[in-house]
């Protein structure tokens, strides 16, 4: 098939770039003209594993190419794959202000039939409102089908899931559009669910709503279990081997961030209020995260009531491992918080730290690995549980810290590990191990 993927950020370029592997020729568009010459030197501007790889290689293959232009984009298409961002404007709601846009290039330049694929995470009825929207500034003979094509995919995992998801879910009220979409996807060997448009866009929010109130609940329930002296990490696992719980998403921390969790959970709280539905167990979910993302800061402030000369260390940056994502991570309230409170603050993240400074306090010093963080600090705070922060030595706080003083958000290391070292050791849901 001939594919256009209108769109190059994480969705937009991981679906151009995985369609292209699998044998489609795919042109990706993007009216950032610099990213698109970034892209055309095999260059991926964000992190993801494998992505720069799969660029490079199907660039040379000639199934991939970038531009900035609509009209070559779009010319002799098939299929055209909507991915623009739909952020969360100041109400909750989506921002469908890329959308319009796309929907509004497209109507000017299309030339032929295509079926129009929304990959972008939009509010149930959008999709029908887009192919209105084309329809309506067409020129006349020429055929718009849509089809929601929500993505389910892990940042930092992204390329990999593609291929090795628990499905692809397809929403269309035209039967041709849907074995057509079928048809583009069937390479990929994953079970295939399809819908009607409204119900394939509405299990796009369920599902991160969902995985977002596991969160939340476990993160109530570690706050319960350290008031009455019980391990999370115990109670998750007894509760996960429930196979009507399960043990995914089941991990204490800092709270989620990210591009999905807090603004898909936000958007359809605000699709309810839209059609006067209230949704107090969602809105719940996002409160207790609101709490729970400050909840190392204020351990931290608990045991030092003043931080004026405190040297810290902030091991982990992004919002998860694997990703450079900056947005909506715990750092950002929990640095601020810190140095609210006369903190000394340097930071380390293997990947994320380019982002960081565009978001974070310029107050803030960044180093090139955790050694150079912790030297002569001290504590500690890890925020991010990437592998060479879990894989760091315990023994090595003790070396490089004045006081060996760990503030974990994400229960890196579990109680028994700690437990013979000499590392004071705060986490979530569990006994403060070493205390002195």
């Amino acid at each position: 098939m001939k594919i256009a993927v209108i769109g190059t950020g994480y969705v937009g370029l991981v679906t151009g770039v995985t369609l292209a592997e699998i044998g489609h020729q795919v042109t990706c568009i993007d009216v950032d003209k610099e990213k698109v010459e970034t892209l055309n030197k095999g260059i991926s501007p964000i992190y993801e594993e494998g992505l720069t790889e799969l660029i490079q290689k199907n660039l040379d293959g000639g199934n991939l190419a970038f531009t900035s232009s609509y009209q070559q984009g779009l010319q002799g298409k098939d299929i055209v794959y909507l991915a623009v961002g739909t952020p969360q404007g100041e109400d909750g709601s989506a921002d469908l202000t890329y959308i319009h846009k796309a929907c509004d290039s497209i109507a000017e330049t299309l030339q032929n039939d295509v079926i129009i694929v929304t990959k972008s995470t939009v509010p149930v009825g959008t999709n029908s409102y887009i192919k209105k929207r084309i329809e309506d500034k067409l020129a006349a003979g020429i055929k718009v089908e849509i089809v929601s094509n929500p993505e389910f995919l892990r940042q930092g995992s992204a390329v990999y899931d593609t291929f090795n998801g628990d499905r692809i879910v397809i929403g269309s009220d035209s039967p041709e559009a849907l074995r057509a979409i079928a048809e583009v996807n069937a390479p990929f060997n994953l079970p295939i669910v399809q819908t009607d448009l409204k119900s394939a866009e509405m299990i796009k929010y369920a599902s991160n709503a969902f995985l977002a109130t596991k969160i939340s609940f476990i993160n109530e329930i570690a706050n319960l279990s350290e008031r009455v002296g019980a391990n999370v990490d115990l109670v998750a696992d007894g509760m996960g081997m429930d196979k009507r719980i399960g043990r995914a998403f089941l991990n204490a921390g800092a709270g989620f961030g990210g591009s999905c969790f807090p603004k898909d959970t936000n958007a359809l709280i605000s699709i309810g209020k839209e059609v006067d539905y209230t949704m107090p167990l969602l809105e719940s979910v996002i409160n207790v995260n609101n709490k729970q993302r400050g909840i190392i800061a204020e351990k931290v402030i608990e045991q030092y009531p003043d931080l004026s000369g405190k040297q810290v260390a902030v091991l982990g940056l992004a919002f998860k491992p694997n990703t450079d994502d900056m947005r909506d991570a715990p750092s950002i309230h929990i640095t601020e918080r810190l140095l609210e409170k006369g903190a000394t603050l340097r930071a380390y993240d293997p990947v994320a730290m380019d982002n960081a400074k565009k978001v974070l306090s310029n107050k803030i010093e960044y180093v090139k690995d955790i050694e150079s963080a912790i030297a002569d600090a001290d504590l500690a705070i890890i925020l991010t549980e990437w592998d060479v922060i879990k894989e760091f030595p315990l023994s090595a706080y003790k070396k490089y810290m004045k006081k060996a003083v760990l503030f974990d958000g994400r229960n890196c290391f579990t109680i028994d590990q700690v437990a013979g070292t000499d590392v004071e050791y705060h986490s979530i849901g569990r006994p403060v191990e070493n205390d002195a």
